[in-house]
């Protein structure tokens, strides 16, 4: 039994003049604590897929299991973590990461606890009463991470969450969510644009192709890379060949100008 099992999934977007498939015969199964990549050009319906997955947006067709229950009786067990970071920034910083708890009515002294030590875990310490506008980028997307585990979700969902900070900022993030994940036993599914993030971060690789989405092709990292931080993968040997691999099936997909 897979932990997450996406079976036969379609989705047509409907108006009143058009109907578009954004996906079409998506099947994949994630085993727990597995990091799994989702890539593809612009329109292959990698965010579609993650907001179904989420829960946000009923599938046409098809089911999803977590943990071989539908995602309809599953309640808290899912975090999103999105490339704006999203903190109310009229609360504090702590204000905002027990938000979630809050919501859920999961707020008691220990998980609390439990959060602000996650907190300092994340190199925030002494930022607890600061407001959203008083940190960087980074420290605030190290923020929004921590109140998406406060609730200790089963799965976790990044979509784009690097994209939007300098390069420097990006590289020591993606290392931080990479060792929290692990710590955790996390299992995580990142949509992003970036061949190197996804080949860095990710146990499998999985490429869509446009219009509608269908997975194109999976591509399992190999073992050497996989044990080390996304930085030091990126200096790896293996780096380099798997990059223009990807790239060449990504640049196959891109449509041709006549």
């Amino acid at each position: 039994m897979s932990f997450l099992a996406i079976k036969d999934v379609h989705h047509t977007y409907f108006t009143k003049a058009s109907a578009t498939t954004a996906l079409s015969e998506i099947t994949i199964q994630v085993e727990e604590g597995e990091f799994v990549s989702f890539l593809g050009p612009s329109g292959c319906g990698k965010t579609t897929l993650l907001s179904i997955i989420a829960g946000l947006i009923k599938p046409t067709q098809g089911t999803i299991l977590l943990e071989n229950k539908p995602l309809s009786g599953i309640k808290n067990q899912i975090g999103y973590m999105l490339q704006q970071d999203y903190l109310f920034p009229w609360k504090t910083i702590e204000e905002n990461i027990l938000l979630g708890l809050k919501l859920s009515k999961q707020l008691n002294d220990t998980t609390k606890l439990a959060a602000l030590d996650l907190l300092k875990q994340m190199g925030l310490s002494g930022i607890e009463k600061q407001l959203p506008k008083q940190l960087s980028g980074g420290m605030r997307q190290r923020a929004a991470l921590v109140r998406t585990l406060a609730t200790e979700p089963k799965l976790l969902m990044l979509d784009e969450p690097f994209s939007a900070l300098d390069y420097q900022t990006k590289l020591k993030l993606e290392d931080l969510v990479s060792k929290t994940l692990d710590t955790f036993g996390k299992t995580a599914i990142l949509v992003t644009h970036d061949i190197g993030e996804a080949i860095a971060m990710s146990d499998r690789v999985v490429l869509f192709s446009p219009s509608p989405g269908r997975i194109h092709k999976v591509f399992e990292m190999p073992g050497e890379l996989k044990q080390l931080s996304p930085f030091n993968a990126r200096n790896h040997e293996a780096f380099s060949s798997i990059f223009q691999t990807i790239w060449k099936e990504l640049d196959s997909l891109e449509p041709r100008e006549e």
